[in-house]
Parts: C-alpha cells; sequence; structure tokens
C-alpha cells in the first residue's frame, strides 16, 4: 500500500472564514451588502450572520453569538484593532471616490509601496477593511 506523502503532511484544517464582532449584525450585514457588494449567506437574526465576497466567508458575530462570549480571562472580544480584511480592487482611486461619495468612513489616505497602492476604511462597528490594488506585474 503506497502512502500519499503529500496528504500525510497537509495540516488536518481548512479557512472556514474570517470573524469580525459586531454591535449591530443587521447594519453590518447593509454595510457589507450595500456597500461593498458582499453576498449574505446565512443570518440569525440580530446573533450572528455570514457574508461572502470571492469565496471568503465573513462571519459577523453579534453579543448574543458564541463568537464574542468572554475569554476565560473575562476578556471581552471587541471589535477593531489592526488585523484586518484585504479587498483587492482594479482603480483604487475610483473605488475611493465612489465610498467617500456614500459616506463611508476612511481610516487613512491612500498609501503607495512597492506591492501596490492600499487604504483602509472602516464597518459601522469600526472593524478595518484594507482596498488593495496589486501594483502591475512585471
Amino acid at each position: 500500500m503506497m502512502v500519499n506523502t503529500h496528504e500525510a503532511s497537509r495540516p488536518p484544517f481548512r479557512v472556514h472564514g474570517v470573524r469580525y464582532q459586531s454591535r449591530d449584525v443587521p447594519r453590518a450585514v447593509a454595510f457589507y451588502t450595500t456597500e461593498l457588494g458582499f453576498e449574505l449567506k446565512h443570518q440569525q437574526g440580530d446573533a450572528f450572520a455570514a457574508v461572502s465576497c470571492d469565496g471568503i466567508d465573513l462571519l459577523l458575530s453579534g453579543a448574543e453569538s458564541s463568537g464574542a462570549r468572554p475569554l476565560p480571562t473575562g476578556e471581552q472580544q471587541q471589535p477593531g484593532g489592526w488585523n484586518r480584511l484585504v479587498l483587492a480592487v482594479s482603480d483604487l482611486a475610483a473605488t475611493v471616490v465612489s465610498l467617500k461619495s456614500r459616506g463611508v468612513v476612511f481610516r487613512n489616505e491612500i498609501l503607495a509601496g512597492p506591492g501596490g497602492k492600499q487604504v483602509q476604511v472602516l464597518d459601522p462597528d469600526g472593524n478595518p477593511i484594507e482596498l488593495f490594488e496589486p501594483a502591475p506585474r512585471r
């Protein structure tokens, strides 16, 4: 019997999604579906929703969801921080103009680096989202 060493060495994980804490799940769903074009996959009232973009699920956890319960130390999970969802766009400048005209809150101005250009927006709960335009490949 042959053992597939490639299969045996793969981690037993697969990406299920990215979780963001939300103070108001219906408001967060409206933001992601209306402003950013995500698809609503599932919602359980004010407790939880899953929205999707290009095969990646964003899990929005309200106060009543298991994903928002305090840690064993008693620390409360909060929205915000520096880790973020990164969304690729083909024309960052035009995207920024469109989102600003609709009142989306920006964390910074467009920054350029060797890999491309980026800017950060905030969802209604203060969770950061990076909009990224990759640099042309040479």
